[in-house]
C-alpha cells in the first residue's frame, strides 16, 4: 500500500464510520477500486485504522463519558453480546465475509430498504410524541441495542445503522441514539481492533517501514475525518431523517451488483 492509497483509505474510514452506510463495505470497495492486493495486512489495516475514529469520539465526548458512571455501565451492557459473538465468529468474519463483494451489494441494498420502511413507521411514532431521552434508557434497552449491533459484523450492514434504527425503534430521539451509537463504538471498535492485533501478532511485529507509514497515515486521517463525519451527522439529523442514506445504500448496492454481473 503506497502513501496515496493510505491517504484515501484513511479519509474513507473516517467519513463513513459513523454514517449508516457501512465503513467496512466502503473500505473493501475502495481497496478494490485502488487495486490494493488482498492480503492479511489489508484486512488488519482496514480494522485497525478504526482506532483513529475511536479517538475522535473520545476527543469529542470524554467529559460526558467521565461524568456518568451509569452511562459507562450501559455502554458496557450493550457491548456484551457483540463481544461474545465477535470472539466466537472472528475467523469466519475475517476469512470469508470480508472478501465477498456480492454479500456487500446485498446487505447495502437490503439495509437501505429496511431504513426506508422503518422511517415510514418511525415517522408515525414520532408524531405521537412517545419519545424518551437518553437518561431513561434502561439496561435492557442498552442490551437490546447491543444485540442488534452484532448484525454489523456482516460487511455492508453498518454498525451505526443497526444501533441507530434499534434505538429509534425503542423510542429514543435521533440525537440521543446517534450519540449513544458514537459512544458504544469506543469499546466495540477498540475490542475488534485489539482482538485482531492479538490474533495477528506476527504480522504486526514484521510490518515493513512502508506498511507502518501507511498505518500511521490512515490512523491520523481517520481521526480527523471522523470528527468531521460526527459533526456533520449531528447537524444533519436536526432537520433530516435517514432516508437519503437509505437511497444511497440502495443505489450503491445496485451498482455493485451490476458491475459484478457484467464482469
Amino acid at each position: 500500500m503506497n502513501v496515496w492509497q493510505s491517504v484515501i483509505m484513511g479519509i474513507v474510514e473516517g467519513l463513513t464510520e459513523f454514517l449508516p452506510i457501512s465503513s467496512t463495505a466502503h473500505l473493501i470497495l475502495t481497496a478494490d477500486l485502488l487495486k490494493i492486493p488482498a492480503s492479511e495486512f489489508l484486512k488488519t489495516y482496514s480494522i485497525s485504522i478504526q482506532l483513529g475514529a475511536i479517538f475522535a469520539v473520545v476527543f469529542l465526548y470524554w467529559k460526558k463519558i467521565l461524568n456518568s458512571k451509569d452511562l459507562i455501565l450501559k455502554i458496557l451492557t450493550a457491548l456484551i453480546p457483540t463481544a461474545i459473538i465477535g470472539f466466537a465468529f472472528y475467523k469466519i468474519i475475517k476469512t470469508y465475509l470480508m472478501e465477498s463483494l456480492l454479500l456487500i451489494a446485498i446487505t447495502l441494498f437490503l439495509g437501505g430498504l429496511a431504513i426506508l420502511l422503518f422511517e415510514e413507521r418511525y415517522k408515525k411514532k414520532e408524531n405521537l410524541a412517545l419519545i424518551e431521552t437518553k437518561e431513561t434508557l434502561s439496561y435492557k434497552q442498552a442490551f437490546t441495542i447491543g444485540v442488534f449491533q452484532t448484525l454489523a459484523m456482516i460487511p455492508g450492514v453498518s454498525r451505526s445503522a443497526s444501533t441507530i434504527v434499534t434505538g429509534l425503534w425503542l423510542g429514543l430521539k435521533r440525537k440521543t441514539i446517534v450519540e449513544f451509537s458514537f459512544l458504544l463504538a469506543i469499546p466495540t471498535m477498540a475490542g475488534a481492533t485489539f482482538l485482531d492485533l492479538i490474533k495477528n501478532q506476527e504480522l504486526i511485529l514484521n510490518l515493513s517501514r512502508q506498511d507502518l507509514i501507511s498505518w500511521i497515515i490512515g490512523f491520523i486521517l481517520s481521526f480527523i475525518t471522523a470528527i468531521i463525519g460526527i459533526k456533520f451527522l449531528l447537524r444533519f439529523i436536526e432537520k433530516n431523517n435517514f432516508i437519503p442514506f437509505a437511497w444511497y445504500r440502495i443505489a450503491l448496492g445496485l451498482i455493485i451488483a451490476l458491475i459484478l454481473l457484467i464482469g
